[in-house]
């Protein structure tokens, strides 16, 4: 029917016009709204645009199910648990890929050209392995597993053998036909997902997590294709190529190859212990008082949110904090890191529910030239986005990655909950710096403790 191509064409667009809007902060929400919209869209004009629509209780039930689900978890998932709820949400639909895969081949068996059972084999192949590959990222994310590099024996014998069977079977299931290939398929890909996943060290979790997402796009763009439907081929395509991109801008950002993101694990050297523990160095500790006059008498200081932030939802009061420096006449901004916090935006996403003006959020390369100027540089709850290990120690996971040059700044404040490590497990140098000064406790509670004092001064 013209008008349902028409709609698809409509919602094609809007997917275009979604991803354009969520490049920008002050654009965000609304790209974020047309995206949904058009996805509602293209939902429904599916009812209207089959002639025969089979099972038709189940696909409501379904349906329902998922909003059921959906919804709630969308409205009350925390801001801290946001990029667990992405990497679950991601593998589900890698998942429903592959399954929908699974199911198209065995309704058609041989009855099917090469191309289009080369399109479904890709489909299980990648969507199984972003299927398990983002439920290893959700539990390295929810700590419900060690966040460091888990590397098994002989792995990197095993999982380059892994990979090769599924693509052996892959290439024998369009060659020759057979269910017992396609479950032989299905169970190596899903392996491949955890193996994939596993040697991965916390830090570059969300790399792996906007890789995935791409996989999930492709097997959706390859279903697409299976079911002869164009708006999953073009959704699937825009999230494909949108997650490569966002995956290789982050491994830059983290300063080294994709390759030594994913198996840096199996040639990393040990750390000597040199900095292992933190029990017999001396650190500075501080009062909220001795903050707020150090503060107080700035005539420049910048803010660096991290992850600790969000934990604490700390950042309506380090808006209040930063309202009432620039009304004591000083200058004030914020150094946003490209990964800082555990997902791509995070910090940006986080500083916009406390209303901070977007102008005085700066990227790491526009900030780092203007450390050196600034008085003070407090850190609130960011740890190895600041580490200068990332410079100087060729052992740790996170040596090449640039870093935000806090220890440039003038006199430094640290936040934080206790001497425990960052993401990535290592200790971080600038706590013992001389110019550092902790202010130890939840970031909420202290920030508050220093908005106090500076109102008293």
């Amino acid at each position: 029917m013209v008008w349902s191509r028409l709609l698809e064409l409509a919602t094609a667009v809007g997917f275009i016009l979604a991803l354009k809007g969520l490049s920008a902060p002050k654009t965000a929400r609304n790209g974020n709204l047309i995206g949904a919209f058009a996805a509602l869209v293209a939902t429904i004009a599916i009812f209207f645009s089959v002639s025969e629509l089979k099972n038709l209780p189940l696909i409501i039930a379904a349906i329902t199910l998922g909003v059921l689900i959906g919804y709630p978890a969308a409205r009350k998932v925390q801001m801290t648990q946001m990029p667990q709820m992405v990497a679950l949400f991601n593998g589900v639909g890698g998942g429903a890929a592959a399954l929908v895969a699974v199911i198209e081949y065995l309704a058609i068996g041989e009855e099917t050209t090469t191309l289009a059972l080369a399109a479904t084999v890709f489909t299980v192949l990648i969507g199984s392995v972003s299927f398990t590959g983002s439920i290893v990222t959700f539990l390295k994310l929810q700590e419900l597993m060690t966040s460091r590099p888990v590397v098994i024996p002989l792995g990197i014998v095993i999982t380059p053998l892994v990979a090769l069977g599924a693509l052996a079977s892959a290439v024998m299931l369009i060659i020759t036909p057979a269910q017992s290939t396609l479950f032989v398929l299905l169970g190596l890909s899903l392996l491949l997902g955890i193996l994939f996943v596993l040697p991965v060290g916390g830090a570059d979790v969300p790399i792996v997590i906007s890789l995935l997402n791409a996989f999930t796009g492709l097997s959706v763009a390859a279903s697409g294709y299976v079911l002869s439907n164009v708006l999953l081929i073009v959704a699937g395509t825009l999230v494909g190529a949108s997650g490569t991109l966002l995956t290789q801008l982050m491994a830059n950002a983290m300063g080294r190859p994709l390759t030594g993101t994913l198996f840096g694990a199996f040639t990393a050297k040990k750390s000597d212990g040199a900095n292992a523990s933190a029990e017999n160095r001396p650190v500075k500790s501080g009062a909220p008082q001795d903050i707020a006059i150090m503060l107080g008498y700035a005539h420049k200081v910048i803010f660096v949110p991290g992850y600790g932030l969000a934990v604490a939802q700390a950042q309506s009061t380090l808006r209040e904090l930063a309202d009432l420096l620039i009304a004591r006449g000083i200058e004030v901004e914020y150094a946003i890191h490209p990964v800082a916090g555990r997902m791509p935006g995070h910090m940006n996403v986080l500083l916009a529910e406390a209303q901070v003006p977007y102008e005085q959020l700066k990227e790491m390369d526009e900030i780092n030239p203007e450390f050196p100027s600034a008085s003070v540089a407090l850190v609130v709850g960011a740890n190895d986005v600041v580490n200068p290990a990332a410079r100087s120690d060729k052992s740790a996971p996170i040596y090449g990655m640039p870093i935000l040059d806090v220890d440039q700044a003038e006199q430094i404040v640290f936040l934080k909950r206790s001497m425990r490590p960052g993401f990535a497990g290592i200790e971080n140098e600038l706590l013992f710096d001389p110019k550092t000064t902790l202010l130890f406790g939840d970031a909420k509670d202290s920030l508050t403790k220093v908005v106090a004092a500076l109102k008293a001064l």
